[in-house]
């Protein structure tokens, strides 16, 4: 441009930009020298007082207004536009051509409605253009509508929204989204997923509120919630192999907030429900990155409320360490256990009936669960810092009317003893509690009443559960009537009497171990001789009862419920592997 419109004092030459040193210099006249000086920000601009209030009834307002009748200076540092867009204003003041685009028409419509800059001063002025290409451009694409959006975030926002841009937008964009999840234009068919990823967390739920009011599928909304935080937080939420806990600083401070934000953006759990991995994973990055009370707690309740639909791995990944190698975290596996439990049990989902054994169960949901639990606890078992107490309050969590079976929950205390055979007796009974010998299976009782692991309390438990059942089932048959039923009860009875007598024995024996023990114990300090004797009565005992079970049908390897429980038996707690969200 070949003339300068206003010619600026050394002193203001030296304020402006270099930006509006270049942009300043339009073709108006040499011989009108400029009369007013416009501050936007920090910088400023040397224009003519009529140029401006031929079209702008603010600045027209300020001029007749002025007790000076030579008005020099406008401070607009009010209207978050920006020095840029307001070049652009005054462009349009003189007639020089630019161009409006969706991204600064939103801020353009802004700076039109502060100036006054209507038809009552202009015809054709600037608010009028501004919104006609709104409403004929800027919401007539799904990616433009997202644009223009953006536009209006940050100090824009209040007048954006006061003027409407801000609805019309979200309108605009909540309507092709649902449409295109309906029915895609394009490929992948989720594009319009990654278009929504570009606004921020409170914009994405301004949508989403709009797409669920036009009857969106909560399929469609959850993919959005998905794309939206994979974009973001896409090493949190699918780690590489090896990967360790996120980074500190300023970045673990931003994607604690992020993750905030998107949590605190989740539509209720019947309106999109999420994928159960994905907000597992959700509730691993709030762990590591420490956020806050709030939104670990939200994440802890939506993962109790789908635990059902749970797996091991979901569980494991909130417990491992971003390596996978060791347990960092079991209480929360515990609470979103136990929240599960007692909604359960208050909203009537874990009400109790009776199984064809006559035993109190829970429903197919809390049964499905308490398999998932019990497996779960078999692989964290053999962590050598997993403590009793942390043991038993995560198998202990689901009640024990859960379970119409314990074989899976008495292998995991069983890989829980061989893992720590420090313990005391009373630890291991602490550990065992967990166990109702009841609910053994046969091959599960008679590997108890053989292990040595186990506290004697569970073992005579097992014992004599077998005795009732074998009683039962001989006094059924003498009842029953059929031919040789003399026979029969005669058998049974000597059967029975040679067991009681078995389990009376069995009595003593621990009897006059609790006994001398409690000798030893009131002893104090009895040397050494003392403790061989105390050892050798106990592998006396423990071969009492070796010879008693000998009588009954051995141990079956390899049964469904019980296979595999030798000495050396190694759990393998494999960690998470990489997984994306689907939503089908």
């Amino acid at each position: 441009m070949s003339s300068v419109l206003g010619m600026a004092s050394s002193a203001l030459s030296s304020r402006l930009s270099s930006a509006m040193e270049t942009s300043s210099q339009w073709d108006f006249s040499q011989d009108i020298p400029n009369d007013i000086v416009v501050q936007v920000g920090d910088a400023t601009l040397q224009l003519h007082k009529f140029v401006l209030a031929a079209k702008s009834g603010y600045i027209r307002k300020k001029v007749m207004e002025s007790e000076s009748a030579n008005l020099g200076c406008i401070d607009l540092s009010d209207l978050p536009i920006g020095a840029e867009v307001f070049e652009m204003v005054a462009k349009f003041c003189y007639g020089v051509n630019f161009e409006i685009s969706v991204r600064n028409v939103a801020a353009l419509r802004c700076a039109a409605e502060y100036l006054q800059m209507t038809e009552e001063y202009c015809r054709g002025n600037l608010a009028a253009r501004t919104e006609e290409f709104i409403n004929q451009a800027a919401v007539k694409t799904l990616p433009a509508a997202v644009a223009l959006l953006r536009s209006c975030e940050g100090p824009l926002l209040p007048m954006a929204e006061s003027l409407r841009v801000v609805q019309r937008s979200v309108d605009a964009i909540g309507l092709k989204a649902c449409n295109e999840s309906n029915r895609p234009t394009r490929s992948p068919p989720n594009w319009w997923a990654g278009e929504l990823a570009a606004l921020s967390p409170t914009a994405l739920q301004m949508i989403l509120v709009a797409m669920k009011s036009r009857g969106a599928d909560p399929k469609s909304l959850a993919a959005a919630v998905v794309v939206y935080a994979e974009k973001f937080l896409p090493h949190l939420l699918h780690p590489s192999s090896g990967d360790s806990a996120p980074a500190g600083g300023n970045d673990r401070t931003r994607e604690s907030s992020l993750l905030e934000s998107v949590v605190s953006i989740l539509l209720p759990d019947c309106d999109a429900p999420l994928p159960v991995g994905f907000i597992f994973y959700l509730l691993r990055a709030a762990i590591f990155l420490e956020a806050s009370e709030g939104c670990r707690r939200e994440l802890e309740r939506r993962a109790s409320v789908c635990l059902d639909q749970a797996t091991v791995a979901d569980l494991l990944t909130i417990t491992l360490d971003y390596a996978g190698d060791r347990v960092v975290d079991l209480e929360t596996a515990r609470r979103i256990v136990a929240d599960f439990a007692e909604r359960e049990a208050g909203g009537g989902g874990g009400a109790v009936y009776k199984g064809d054994s006559g035993a109190a169960c829970c429903s197919a949901m809390v049964q499905k669960v308490a398999r998932t639990v019990d497996s779960f606890v078999g692989k964290i078992a053999s962590d050598e810092e997993l403590s009793v107490s942390k043991f038993t309050g995560i198998a202990g969590a689901l009640p024990k009317s859960a379970r119409r079976f314990d074989d899976d929950l008495y292998r995991a205390v069983d890989v829980y003893l061989k893992a720590h055979p420090g313990l005391d007796e009373i630890e291991r009974e602490k550990a065992s509690s967990v166990i109702d010998p009841l609910k053994l299976s046969y091959e599960a009782r008679l590997h108890a009443s053989q292990n040595k692991r186990l506290p004697l309390q569970i073992v005579l438990h097992a014992l004599y559960y077998d005795q009732l059942k074998q009683r039962s089932g001989m006094e059924g048959g003498a009842a029953a009537g059929a031919p040789g039923a003399t026979l029969g009860r005669d058998h049974g009875l000597k059967a029975d009497v040679s067991l009681i007598r078995e389990n009376e024995a069995l009595r003593s024996e621990l009897a006059r171990m609790k006994m001398y023990v409690s000798e030893l114990h009131r002893g104090g300090e009895g040397g050494q001789g003392s403790g061989v004797k105390a050892r050798s009565k106990k592998t006396m005992f423990f071969s009492s009862v070796s010879r008693t079970l000998g009588k009954l049908n051995p141990f079956k390897q390899g049964s469904k419920d019980t296979s595999n429980m030798d000495d050396g038996v190694v759990v393998d707690v494999t960690k998470p592997r990489r997984r994306r969200f689907s939503l089908s």
